[in-house]
């Protein structure tokens, strides 16, 4: 590449004026691989949004609720480390 352009790939990735957009690509992408981190977990909860580092998991029901919120660090951890960084501080459940 001749010197003093950039491929779009490191603009996005690096200007400042692109970090909101990198903020919600990252909070879409928790969402959309949820499945794919937690294909257990499909049945009983689905991912709603990711607002505020907090992620926004329907449960099927209170006891599910119950049995996912004993596992938040863990699903938090597993989030984090799938994605290299950390998306997720906190999950709140919501009921169907």
């Amino acid at each position: 590449m001749t010197k003093g352009f950039k491929s779009i790939t490191d603009i996005i990735k690096n200007d400042e004026a692109f970090e909101q957009v990198r903020k919600i690509s990252k909070d879409y992408n928790v969402v959309e691989e949820f499945n794919l981190i937690f294909p257990d977990l499909g049945k009983v909860a689905q991912p709603v949004k990711v607002e505020k580092k907090t992620l926004f998991l329907k449960v099927e029901n209170s006891v599910w609720r119950s049995e996912l919120n004993f596992k938040q660090k863990i699903i938090i951890e597993k989030i984090n480390k799938y994605f290299n960084e950390q998306i997720i501080k906190s999950v709140r459940f919501v009921s169907k």
